[in-house]
């Protein structure tokens, strides 16, 4: 499928009008009543507002559903399993905001609760959910691979954007661990109501950072989640601002720009990660991380300097790249 510019990509959406629609309505929504939730209700929950993760979680699926939702329209026939993909994400994306409004609600956690059979019940619930929308990343970049999207920059953005996507989705499944704490309370008889955590190295509920609460004092899944999950919309981006210029660089310059973006938002992801690992808060990474972070920025700078200079030394007069 061949995209020429702003106007056409807002036609293919009328294609998935229906599911995106429904994802706005439901996780604008749920938004609206978390933030309600914040002025009126003066709860805590594991160190934070009730509701602030109703809040976080309706904007951020939100967010999530809307764009893999137009990244369908990007594929070519296979009406019937793009409709489905499409529903599967409204329902993999509202099973998650409406758990977690409905856990803030009764004031308790919507994530790891096994204390009751209703609780478990909502906590493996959201995890089929996220499944399902992992499900539907999957079958996005097969589908993906096989079409020609033009130009080839946007193209590669959305396919590896969709890769970074499934590397950070699979962050989460490490938050489902049981930890040492709970496996030992288990040993003495005293049964699982908490099997996992957000947190490495201490229990959840701790200081944390604003709006995020990623622990400033343990590790934290979340960070490489957060960026594993949103590069799908930085890359996305960068590929929609690159078939607009700069005039000097070719396609090729352009797709090469892509790469080193999406390798940059997968390494990153993957540091992250191994940071969580060792216990460490992103707020105070040891000497290893720091090394590690910063021969990524100075890889990437060299990665993006060299394509640019390659594009001034190669520039030419661009011929169907508009």
């Amino acid at each position: 499928m061949e995209v020429s510019g702003p106007s056409a990509l807002m036609r293919q959406v009328r294609r998935v009008k229906q599911p995106l629609v429904a994802v706005v309505a439901v996780s604008g929504l749920v938004t609206v009543v978390a933030l309600v939730g914040l002025v009126v209700d003066p709860r805590e929950i594991t160190g934070q507002p009730a509701w602030a993760k109703p809040a976080r979680f309706a904007f951020s699926f939100g967010l999530y559903g809307v764009t893999v939702i137009w990244l369908l329209t990007f594929v070519r026939g296979h009406e019937r399993l793009v409709r489905i993909m499409c529903w599967t994400t409204v329902t993999g994306v509202s099973v998650e905001a409406v758990a977690a409004a409905w856990a803030a609600a009764a004031g308790t956690t919507s994530h790891f609760n096994f204390s009751t059979v209703l609780a478990g019940t909502r906590t493996l619930v959201m995890l089929l959910a996220s499944l399902a929308l992992v499900l539907v990343a999957v079958v996005a970049v097969v589908l993906l691979l096989r079409e020609r999207v033009e130009p080839p920059a946007l193209a590669w953005a959305l396919r590896l954007g969709l890769v970074v996507l499934l590397a950070g989705m699979a962050v989460p499944y490490l938050m489902v661990q049981p930890t040492p704490a709970q496996e030992a309370a288990a040993d003495l008889g005293r049964g699982m109501p908490v099997i996992g955590a957000h947190t490495v190295g201490l229990p959840d509920g701790g200081p944390g950072m604003p709006v995020t609460n990623f622990s400033t004092e343990g590790g934290d899944w979340r960070v490489a989640h957060f960026v594993g999950v949103h590069s799908l919309q930085a890359l996305v981006l960068l590929g929609l601002l690159l078939t607009l210029g700069p005039r000097m660089l070719g396609p090729r310059h352009r797709t090469a720009l892509v790469w080193v973006a999406a390798g940059v938002c997968l390494a990153l992801t993957g540091i992250l990660t191994w940071q969580t690992h060792r216990a460490q808060p992103l707020t105070a990474p040891d000497t290893a991380t720091a090394t590690a972070l910063t021969a990524l920025a100075v890889t990437a700078a060299a990665a993006t300097a060299t394509v640019f200079l390659h594009a001034r030394v190669t520039r030419h007069p661009l011929r169907g790249d508009t």
